[in-house]
């Protein structure tokens, strides 16, 4: 249930992430310019006059004028934080600021937290109340039963914005389109079935009132607490409880599963002992969703029911029970319509939309992501929280729902410029890198991170082990055992080659000897470098199949670094290799190559890396539109650099290449649309997003400049082309940015 997750990592490393830099996980940025007074005056005094005049007059306009329409309230007391109880408003600010992180990643929905001190149901409302004209929404969050019930109602009573307690609802409209699913492939109507909800707080309630809505009758569905069955005339219930009191004879858990469809559990770990399974009917549903352990395991169900299906809401099983898959594009498409309430029928068609889904077939870079082929069946009833088509489908659906039910206030009229424009929201890069590491936690892989004395390294190889990606396997001396005990690791948790003892050091050195020797390198000179450099160590055994990938380069230049594998390990049939930056933006990515590798390509050169980086970029999501750039666009001004760049276009017309490419351009031609339109014979339907450079002079400062200068994140550069996996850091790099090239170099995105 919620948004839990398997990752592994220190308490140390949570703090250092919260700690480093700015604390806490976000920042105000202004979304106009301020750099002048003029901007100031239009931003301030006297400018904003005009505006606060306009929405004196008419309210509807703040929507128009202010961040109103796209900023949610993340709000909660901390009395039922994460399952860890009631710690107090304060310590609830962690999560609630995270709250905020996942509504900008997920639907670019702006969102700030609010703690308030108060476990006064009356005092929260008031609060909650009075601060309707500064958002378009509000997000109750880890707010206890029964109180969260009472608090939401009044709010949506009082309130003309969506109010909306996600710990309730989030949960039960995931758990309702798994339920599609599952009795879609098991042939069953929703209106015979039989369910069982083993739990009665906030999730279980929201999820019981959920699947009734979409045509559970009442008579078939028992609801069990700690006590046992709750039916009718049972005392010790409260209001919310009562509403779905069955009349029965059955009093305990057992009796209720017998000859039972469906098991929705929203109660406490191993509360389903394995042996009831044999009671329900054949092909049962589990939705074992108790945080952070399930009331039964996969394995353990499929032990006695090999016919079951099952969810939880763990991301190490299949069907996974996330909130992530809900809440952000619930507000998404409640926000884009102006809607006044989040009702039924937003929610039905948000579990329907999400259910829809999960049966089309999954996007290549969705596959090539995860390691895996998802196809819809009973382990896969649930789409992954990082399929890049969610801002997409769920916002669309929610939002026609609204229109349909009259709570929408701003109607949209052309629902496919509204589907584009939500594609244009959100950059598919972001949902591939984190499917690489779902992937990566899959299939782990061994990763030699070469220089392992370094303590930047260390700490990336320590988050690498912790966070399941695969097997960090260090290069260095057995210091490094007292490194890692200092940075609160266990040795024994890693896999340490030194040269001093390593058995594999003469077949090393024989195996670097066969290819230097007629380079004019001497048999010690191999044996020195076997001994002396870590970079030689880590290639030879990579290039002798002790490890999948290899992630080096800080400390010392690329140039250096890359001559030094080199020497070990050979580019893929012959070709030249070369790296790509990759910019990435909320809402676009940007790859610039060649900017390590080759200093003056040819034309047939230039072709080639636009080819292959074509290929990366579609791994990662994106339709390439390739620039070949230059300081001249099409031949003005004139000069004597261009001709690679002209002849590299005739090299790839003449290849009959399936992606759209250009040159020789200038970039802010390729980049900027308005310009772009001066020129309407130029091939690029839209701005460029690979950027072909002539040169690696012109490459390497550009992508340098944009890495410190730019507000963009960047990765890499990502090498590509070698016969091995290699990924040559700068020396600049953090420990995630490590850990993010290593899970790249594991996979099959960066090849």
């Amino acid at each position: 249930m919620a948004e839990e997750s398997n990752v592994q990592f220190s308490d140390r490393e949570a703090l250092r992430y919260h700690a480093e830099g700015r604390p806490g996980k976000i920042e105000i940025i202004a979304s106009k310019p301020m750099a002048t007074q003029r901007d100031l005056a239009l931003a301030y005094s006297p400018g904003v006059a005009v505006p606060v005049l306009a929405i004196a007059e008419n309210p509807a306009t703040a929507y128009d004028y202010t961040a109103k329409g796209n900023l949610v309230a993340v709000i909660s007391n901390g009395t039922a934080i994460l399952g860890l109880g009631n710690l107090g408003a304060l310590a609830s600010k962690p999560v609630m600021e995270g709250k905020a992180v996942l509504f900008k990643r997920f639907a670019d929905v702006d969102s700030i937290d609010l703690e308030l001190k108060t476990e006064d149901v009356d005092r929260f409302i008031d609060a909650v109340e009075l601060m309707e004209p500064s958002f378009g929404g509000i997000n109750l969050e880890d707010i206890k039963a029964p109180e969260c019930f009472v608090i939401e109602q009044t709010l949506r009573e009082r309130m003309n914005i969506p109010v909306f307690h996600d710990d309730q609802h989030g949960t039960a409209i995931i758990a309702a389109a798994g339920l599609i699913n599952a009795l879609y492939l098991t042939g069953r109507d929703i209106k015979t079935t039989k369910i069982v909800v083993n739990g009665a707080g906030a999730a279980a309630i929201a999820c019981t009132e959920l699947i009734k809505a979409m045509g559970l009758p009442q008579d078939n569905l028992l609801m069990c607490d700690r006590t046992g069955v709750i039916y009718q005339g049972r005392e010790g219930v409260n209001q919310w409880q009562s509403a779905h009191a069955a009349k029965t004879d059955r009093r305990t858990l057992a009796e209720a599963l017998e000859g039972a469809d469906v098991f929705l559990g929203l109660s406490a770990a191993n509360a389903l002992p394995a042996e009831l399974l044999a009671k329900m009917a054949p092909k049962p549903i589990i939705f074992a969703m108790a945080n952070p352990d399930p009331e039964i395991t996969p394995p353990e169900a499929k032990r006695v029911r090999p016919d079951v299906i099952i969810a939880t809401g763990r991301s190490d099983y299949p069907n996974q029970v996330n909130n992530v898959l809900c809440f952000p594009f619930i507000f998404r498409g409640a926000l884009d319509v102006r809607a006044t309430t989040i009702n039924d029928a937003m929610k039905v068609a948000a579990a329907r939309a999400l259910a829809e889904l999960a049966r089309q077939q999954v996007p290549e870079e969705v596959a090539t992501a995860y390691g895996t082929s998802h196809s819809f069946g009973p382990d896969y009833i649930i789409p992954t929280p990082f399929d890049p088509r969610l801002i997409e489908i769920i916002p669309a659906a929610v939002a026609q729902a609204a229109m349909d039910s009259g709570v929408a206030t701003r109607p949209i009229i052309d629902m496919t410029a509204y589907r584009q424009q939500l594609r244009a929201r959100m950059n598919p890069t972001t949902s591939v890198l984190s499917m690489a590491y779902e992937g990566a936690r899959t299939k782990p892989k061994r990763v030699i991170f070469a220089e392992g004395e370094e303590e930047v390294v260390l700490r990336a190889a320590i988050a690498f082990q912790e966070g399941g990606y695969g097997t960090p396997v260090l290069v260095g001396r057995e210091s490094v055992h007292d490194r890692l005990r200092a940075l609160g690791a266990n040795p024994d948790h890693f896999e340490l080659h030194n040269s001093v003892n390593s058995p594999l050091v003469e077949e090393m050195v024989e195996t670097l000897y066969k290819r230097l020797q007629r380079r004019g390198y001497l048999r010690r000179d191999c044996e020195r470098m076997v001994n002396r450099d870590r970079n030689i160590f880590g290639s030879l055994l990579l290039r002798m199949g002790h490890a999948d990938a290899m992630i080096t380069g800080v400390t010392r230049t690329y140039a250096e670094t890359m001559r030094q594998v080199r020497r070990v390990i050979d580019p893929v049939d012959g070709r030249t290799p070369f790296g790509i930056h990759v910019l990435v933006g909320q809402s676009h990515t940007v790859f610039i190559a060649d900017t390590t590798v080759s200093e003056r390509p040819n034309a047939e050169e230039l072709a080639d890396i636009a080819e292959r980086t074509v290929q990366v970029a579609r791994r990662m999501g994106h339709e390439p539109r390739v620039a070949l750039l230059s300081y001249s666009t099409f031949g003005n001004p004139e000069g004597k650099w261009i001709d690679n760049i002209r002849d590299a276009v005739k090299v790839l017309d003449a290849r009959g290449v399936a992606f759209e490419y250009e040159g020789d351009m200038a970039p802010d031609v390729a980049l900027n649309p308005k310009l772009l339109a001066n020129y309407p014979f130029a091939r690029l339907s839209g701005p460029a997003n690979i950027l072909i450079m002539p040169g690696l002079q012109s490459a390497n400062i550009s992508a340098k400049l944009l890495r410190e200068l730019g507000g963009d994140s960047t990765i890499g550069p990502m090498l590509i082309g070698m016969e091995k996996s290699v990924q040559i850091a700068p020396m600049t790099s953090t420990a995630s940015e490590l850990v993010t090239l290593a899970v790249l170099a594991a996979g099959d995105i960066a090849r």
